[in-house]
């Protein structure tokens, strides 16, 4: 059996990005949980929390994740408040190997000023918002096995600290 991957952090830290480029890397299937949610209901993450709010996309959220933990041999990209549901992580953990992504406040509000995808910072100010978020988030991706600081990495260079983790793990 070949665990799945399962790439975590705040938004903005590099999941998807680095993690598109770890399945080419490792020849592993790549799934990004938020695309995934939007194929299944044929609606945005956007649409979704705006019409039904964000219980409905956690439940969405944990519904995609039950099945994805059945699997094997993927890398996957999780929204950035998947950790915040102890049963998610336990179910990630049981086939997965968690990398957690992160980077200072600074560097995530850098990467997100100009996306209008990202419902959760779409009142007031952006760069509270993320201060905010994170505050409350702190210590919710300690569930990682692996950290990696994307902050002043390239993707590649974040890659490749994964997959020298990985082969220590002997995963790969």
């Amino acid at each position: 059996m070949k665990k799945n991957i399962v790439l975590i952090g705040f938004m903005g830290t590099g999941k998807t990005s680095i993690g598109r480029r770890l399945a080419l890397r490792l020849k592993m299937k790549f799934i990004d949980t938020d695309a995934e949610i939007e194929n299944i209901t044929g609606k945005s993450v956007t649409r979704i929390i705006a019409r039904d709010g964000l219980i409905r996309f956690r439940s969405e959220e944990a519904l995609l994740i039950k099945k994805l933990s059945l699997r094997e041999g993927l890398v996957i990209s999780t929204g950035g408040g998947m950790v915040l549901f102890p049963e998610n992580v336990r179910l990630l953990k049981e086939n997965g190997i968690l990398i957690g992504l992160f980077a200072s406040p600074e560097i995530i509000f850098n990467r997100l000023k100009k996306k209008k995808n990202r419902p959760l910072l779409m009142k007031g100010n952006m760069k509270e918002q993320i201060e905010a978020l994170m505050k409350e988030r702190h210590g919710a991706y300690d569930v990682s096995d692996f950290s990696v600081d994307t902050g002043n990495l390239s993707q590649e260079e974040a890659v490749e600290m994964i997959i020298r983790y990985l082969k220590e793990e002997q995963y790969c």
